[in-house]
């Protein structure tokens, strides 16, 4: 077969489809009828020299991608099925492997060099491949050893530390890879590829270096050997070097004192006078260390009792020469960077980091900002009142609002002029200033607003004009707009100031939507979300009459789409983005128009209208339109209730194919939250589709392919179901529960190391929660003695969560209602568990000590309900 799968390699690459699909069938079959064959030719043709490039090239991604895949529960078949493989093919296949590391194609050593650090981080952590470290060190360490060799095996060592985790290794395996690294990087003994692997796989492997970073002396040497190789004479290096730093400043911020100066030296130079990538590491690394000092405040902050580590100041103490050195970043604007919002380049990694500084220190960072800006605003080089804005805006959020009153009300009058610059680089950043001051300075409900009814009016109509302006200004403007709206809601009388303007402002937005020189369509998008915000955030009572005229254009606008010509893929797209949008707006119009009495009957009486054009928006099936249209429908199923079953017949299907979307897992996981504002809406007439809807949420738990995120909201729609129909719930209780225990246990066999994973838990415990609230209510009033049998199981789980230190405030509201619905719902019958389990005294006590007064209320009701059922 060795030849055979040369041929189909080679085939597999020809520029006649005919050919590469029959190729492409052959390697599938190959694969699917004996994987370990498929998998060991693949490792041959990889370390078999007198192969051709070609087939080797793609021999080593077919292998890799064989092992790994982005999609979590794919990757998981795929590392099951390796597990499989027996063990001699599988010692042959990794020596074949490393084989490859010594290769002269330097193709061939990169991708072994993945694919071994793919096993390795199956095999390590079931102790399965111990001999691996100790075999890439031999490489290191042989004298004779091609540079080749140790460039490959160092790639290796990174990509093993990346995929790995540092409880893997056992400390002198960790000691002996740091060496092996260190070493590499050293410059009289190695090339510069060797060097640059060498720094690369450092960085991966800093992570494993705690205990060697609390050891004085070995972290002198690891800091000597980084900070000397960011002064290499290859670029790539110093930026590897760099790299290295911002980690360690992130990980390892407790023990940077002694080294301080001399960083801030290498970081200043790179900033001032190196190639851009290198000094974008050396922004980054201030960033890093700002990041570690908010963290630290807010720890502090929150005055816990834990010691935690301590706040060194760094930047407080550098602020002096940081702050002028991150300033003249902004001076190294590229000509075009307005024109691109991927742009990433020093001028905006400085004002990012001068934002992140503001937040550090607060007031003491103005006087070292506003002599730049009071000295660079007026000057004729567009560049110097570019950097001007820029820094302003970036040190809003930090200082009080005490010292940046008076900057902002006397700045606004000139932001507002230099509107009008001449400029467009100077336009943009001055109209995404404006969005900041607004964000952050606009709260008239906050007791605090640079907007007067004196200014409000001049605000407008210059937002209003720039608007027109070039699509990079409009989007920027559409922004300021946004957060204009935003202040005001909630705002009392102070919401009126704006109703006047409403309708000019939404009038402006809708023509910036179809303005046909948006480009990526990026400002349309950041039209209808603005014209969003404005609608949700105005005043209801005075705009309703605004919004019941703004209805009919936006469904206008979508029947629209519906009839546009589709010739392309891109079409199809832009069509799908242009529903989505519209499917928002309505989104909004409706929740704004339903949210009091005396306007929900111009969304009653336009529903049949709205709906169908839902439903003909459904056949055009885009998956982006998919999720918008969902939950615009969600917003109306709540607004008409029970009125909303007329609709059901038809709606069905599409409800049906978006829990069956497995692989726009969004698209399913809003479904679900549909089908629970349907429940609340219909009530018991959700009855006639519950077989269905119960059917496809079981087989979505049940699926591995199904992203786990859709899975906590299924647990809280089974509430929602059992909810609604109430006894009806009874035939789904047996299937329910089972899934619902099952995911219990899993809660409790999860890695508490990882942060991702204590997020996922938390989500599924206080959904599981919600389930067993609504299915205990569903029953309180008929049959409720069915959920006797799980109660024990239920209790026991509330005892585990209140136990774990990783619970958070929203599982802990979940778990206390919970216990109340218990012994609301079965009443006496829990009065034997309640007192074999009396954590829950421990439990309560904890909650009525809260500061959250819904959590105290909570706990206080649940007391109630306790205390009814022992006395009973």
């Amino acid at each position: 077969m060795a030849m055979e799968i040369t041929q189909f390699l080679l085939a597999a690459q020809s520029a006649d489809a005919n050919v590469r699909t029959g190729a492409e069938a052959n390697l599938r079959q190959f694969q699917e009828q004996n994987l370990s064959a498929f998998l060991l030719s693949l490792s041959f043709e990889l370390a078999n020299n007198d192969k051709p490039i070609e087939s080797r090239r793609l021999a080593g991604i077919v292998l890799k991608n064989s092992l790994d895949a982005k999609d979590a529960v794919i990757e998981d078949r795929l590392v099951q099925k390796w597990m499989q493989i027996d063990g001699s093919i599988k010692s042959q296949i990794k020596d074949f492997l490393l084989s490859t590391l010594g290769s002269p194609v330097p193709e061939a050593r990169h991708t072994s060099a993945q694919v071994v650090a793919k096993i390795a981080s199956i095999e390590i952590p079931q102790k399965q491949w111990p001999a691996l470290i100790g075999t890439l060190l031999s490489n290191m360490t042989q004298r004779e050893s091609p540079a080749g060799v140790k460039q490959a095996t160092l790639e290796t060592l990174g990509y093993v530390c990346e995929e790995i985790s540092h409880r893997d290794l056992e400390q002198a395996e960790v000691n002996n890879v740091l060496t092996a690294v260190v070493q590499g990087m050293n410059f009289s003994e190695n090339t510069a590829e060797v060097r640059l692997a060498a720094t690369k796989a450092l960085y991966n492997a800093l992570d494993f270096a705690e205990t060697n970073f609390q050891n004085e002396m070995e972290r002198n040497f690891i800091m000597k050997v980084v900070c000397e190789t960011t002064l290499s004479k290859e670029v790539e290096i110093r930026q590897a070097a760099f790299e290295c730093l911002v980690s360690i400043a992130s990980t390892y911020y407790e023990v940077l004192e002694p080294y301080m100066q001399a960083l801030f030296e290498l970081t200043s130079n790179a900033v001032k006078g190196d190639e851009e990538a290198v000094a974008l590491q050396a922004i980054e690394f201030w960033s890093s260390i700002c990041d570690e000092e908010l963290e630290l405040q807010e720890f502090e902050s929150a005055e816990t009792d834990d010691s935690g580590p301590a706040h060194s100041h760094f930047i407080e103490k550098a602020l002096p020469s940081l702050v002028p050195m991150l300033l003249e970043t902004l001076l190294k604007q590229e000509e075009d960077q307005d024109q691109d919002d991927s742009i990433w380049n020093v001028s905006m990694a400085g004002g990012t980091c001068l934002g992140l500084v503001a937040r550090t220190v607060g007031d003491s960072i103005l006087p070292l900002v506003m002599p730049f800006v009071e000295s660079n605003i007026m000057k004729p080089d567009w560049r110097c009142r570019e950097a001007a804005t820029y820094a302003f805006g970036s040190i809003l959020e930090g200082p009080t609002l005490e010292k940046l009153s008076h900057l902002v009300n006397s700045g606004l009058d000139f932001l507002l002029k230099a509107m009008k610059d001449e400029n467009n680089h100077v336009k943009d950043t001055t109209a995404w200033t404006l969005s900041r001051i607004f964000e952050l300075l606009h709260s008239p409900a906050g007791g605090y607003s640079v907007i007067s009814s004196e200014n409000l009016q001049r605000v407008v109509q210059i937002l209003l004009e720039g608007i027109e302006d070039a699509p990079n200004v409009a989007e920027k403007v559409c922004g300021a707009i946004y957060y204009l709206a935003q202040g005001y809601e909630d705002a009392g009388t102070s919401s009126s100031m704006l109703t006047p303007f409403i309708p000019s402002i939404i009038d402006r937005l809708l023509k910036t939507a179809n303005r046909i020189d948006g480009g990526d369509l990026k400002l349309r998008s950041s039209a209808y979300e603005t014209l969003n915000e404005v609608v949700r955030c105005s005043n209801i009572v005075e705009t309703s009459s605004i919004i019941a005229h703004l209805l009919p254009v936006i469904m206008d606008q979508l029947g629209k789409t519906i009839e546009l010509q589709i010739a392309s893929l891109d079409d199809r797209e832009k069509q799908g983005d242009l529903q989505a949008s519209l499917c928002g707006v309505l989104q909004v119009i409706i929740q704004k128009l339903s949210s009091v009495d005396e306007t929900k009957t111009i969304i009653l009486q336009a529903a049949d209208q709205i709906m169908t054009l839902f439903l003909k928006v459904f056949a055009c099936r885009s998956s982006t339109v998919h999720e918008e249209a969902m939950l615009a429908i969600g917003a109306l199923a709540y607004a008409t209730g029970t009125e909303f079953e007329k609709y059901m017949q038809e709606f069905y299907k599409y409800l049906e194919m978006g829990l069956q979307n497995f692989e726009e897992y969004q698209v399913c996981a809003i479904t679900v939250g549909v089908v629970g504002d349907i429940c609340r809406a219909l009530d018991n007439k959700v009855l006639p589709y519950c077989d269905g809807i119960m059917n496809h949420l079981i087989k979505d738990l049940s699926s591995e392919e199904l992203h786990r995120c859709v899975k906590p909201p299924i647990f809280s729609c089974f509430g929602d179901v059992a909810l609604a129909i109430e006894e009806h719930f009874e035939k789904y209780v047996r299937y329910a529960l089972q899934m619902m225990q099952g995911a219990a246990e899993l809660c409790a066999r999860m890695d508490t190391s990882d942060d991702e994973l204590i997020d996922y838990a938390n989500q599924l415990k206080r959904s599981i929660f919600e389930a067993y609230s609504g299915i205990l209510q569903g029953f309180k009033n008929s049959k409720s003695e069915i959920m006797l049998p799980y109660a024990q199981h239920l209790l026991q789980f509330i005892e585990t969560v209140f136990r774990d230190r990783h619970r958070d405030e929203s599982v802990t509201k979940a778990a206390v209602a919970v216990i109340g619905d218990l012994a609301d719902a079965l009443g006496s019958n829990t009065k034997i568990l309640f007192r074999e389990r009396a954590f829950y005294l421990d439990f309560l006590g904890e909650c009525l000590e809260s500061d959250d007064e819904q959590l105290k209320e909570t706990a206080t009701w649940t007391q109630g309900m306790i205390g009814r059922v022992m006395v009973s």
